[in-house]
This record gives C-alpha cells, structure tokens and sequence, in this order.
C-alpha cells in the first residue's frame, strides 16, 4: 500500500492569532518587568547626580565664603601690620592660615575644594548612565508596541523583530548599568 501523505492544511487567522496570544503575552509582562528595571535603575542614578550636584553647589557655596572671609581677614591684617600692632596682625594670619586649610576640621578652602571637584566627579559617573538607560527604555517600548502589533496584524515577523529590539534593549540596559563600553 502506498504512504498517503496529507497535506498540512494552512491556520486560520484566528489559529494563527491564539499562537501568536499565547506567546506574546507572556513576553509582554517580561518586557515590561524589564522596562521597570530600567526605569529603578534611571531613577536611582538620576538621583544620585543631582544630589551630587547640590553637594558641589553647596560646597562651592562655602568655599566662595572662605575666600571672601579670607579676603576680609588679608585687609585687616595689612592694615594692623601698617599699624605696627603686629600681635593682631599675627591673630589674624592664623585665621587666614585656616580658611586656605584647615585638615582638622575639612574646612579649609583646599579641603573644600577636593570636596566639590570629588561631587562633581560622582555627579559626572552618574550621568553617563543616563543615556544608555533612556534608550533601553525606549527599546522596550518599541518592541512592546511592535509584539502587540504583531498580535493584532497577526504578523509572525513582527513578532520576532520584536524579540530582537527587546534584546537591543537588553544590552542596552546592561550598558546603562554596568557601562561595558567606556565612555568618550
């Protein structure tokens, strides 16, 4: 007897729409646990730059009142030395001698300054996260629209590029947390 081969009949598009559901759905909820990843992680370096950012503001802050104390103590301590009472001229050098450095209390302008530029630095470490975060993000909305899309238009091939823009979203991700690549 002959091997009576049948030929596979073609999926309706309500067959084809149900696989399409049922792999989509759940790779919808995984993409958006991904896109809160990335939103927490955005946030939380944000947060650290602009708290670094107040800190230098505020640092420089005080460093600008030293130098104007400084500054104040410099003149009288020029007029008491054209004076002769160089017992307060001596005072006072003492004092401007403290607002240059003062390393017992990291509150001189040297100490200051250090603490400003290492703010700045942690406020410039934060930010070159941002970028790569902000497009992570946007690779999971693009594919998340993409694999509803699919759904609707009943479209394999948009589903799987949607796989592929959430992987892009995923080393981008990776990149916004970790920075593998070094910045420029």
């Amino acid at each position: 007897m002959a091997d009576v081969k049948t030929e596979a009949k073609p999926l309706s598009r309500s067959e084809r729409e149900a696989l399409i559901k049922d792999k989509a759905g759940l790779v919808i909820v995984i993409m958006a646990l991904f896109m809160a990843i990335t939103t927490y992680f955005a946030n939380q370096h944000s947060s650290a730059g602009l708290k670094n950012m107040l800190k230098a503001t505020d640092t420089y802050a005080l460093f600008q009142s030293k130098s104007i104390k400084q500054a104040i103590a410099e003149g009288q301590r020029d007029d008491y030395v054209a004076r002769g009472e160089k017992a307060k001229a001596e005072l006072l050098q003492k004092k401007i001698d403290r607002y240059e450095s003062d390393p017992e209390k990291g509150e001189g302008k040297k100490e200051l300054l250090a603490k400003a530029q290492a703010y700045e630095k942690a406020r410039d470490e934060a930010s070159k996260h941002s970028p790569w975060l902000t497009f992570a993000s946007m690779a999971f909305q693009l594919a998340i629209v993409l694999l509803s899309a699919s759904i609707l238009a009943v479209n394999n091939k948009m589903y799987k590029i949607s796989l592929y823009v959430a992987v892009a979203g995923m080393l981008l991700l990776g990149q916004g947390i970790w920075l593998w690549i070094p910045s420029f």
